[in-house]
């Protein structure tokens, strides 16, 4: 049995569930009180629900894209012969995040704008305040899919960013 294997599994099993969940706690609050803050999810709202929902889908398929290149790094420290300080991969980690966060906003913010540019007269917070659940899935529909859309370049932006040994090149 390899124990340095099994304890990097271990270690990147670790960060991903803690990293997720204090990811997603951290943005489902942000979201209930910066858009929501008389909705809860215990009150008949299923539109707030379906939307947070939604959020949260967004936000984890973003985290998806970027746990792996977090791992990539405590990899790197543990394997190669120039060690990466746990300073380093806490700066590295921080920064990704960030990036995720980053696009999460973004995403979020060109859905509300793509919506309220082609339903001229509907406002899809106060849609979904008021439980229209029609409202609350063609936002979140469309969230989703702009996500799915654009995770392959946030996840090509953060491998670019993870700082792999250099190789000579034996070619010259």
């Amino acid at each position: 049995m390899q124990t340095k294997l099994l304890t990097l599994a271990f270690i990147e099993i670790a960060l991903a569930i803690i990293i997720s969940v204090i990811i997603l706690f951290i943005s489902f609050k942000i979201l209930q009180r910066v858009f929501f803050k008389d909705i809860s999810l215990r009150e008949d709202n299923m539109a707030f629900s379906i939307f947070a929902a939604g959020i949260i889908l967004s936000i984890g398929i973003i985290l998806s894209e970027i746990i792996p290149s977090i791992t990539n790094i405590v990899r790197l420290s543990m394997t190669q012969e120039h060690k990466i300080l746990w300073v380093e991969i806490i700066q590295y980690s921080t920064l990704y995040l960030f990036i995720g966060f980053l696009f999460s906003l973004v995403i979020n913010t060109s859905v509300f704008l793509l919506f309220s540019a082609l339903t001229k007269g509907v406002n899809e917070f106060k849609d979904i305040q008021q439980n229209n659940i029609a409202s609350a899935i063609i936002v979140t529909a469309t969230l989703v899919s702009i996500t799915l859309i654009a995770k392959d370049s946030i996840s090509l932006l953060i491998s670019a960013l993870i700082p792999y040994p250099e190789t000579a090149n034996f070619m010259l």
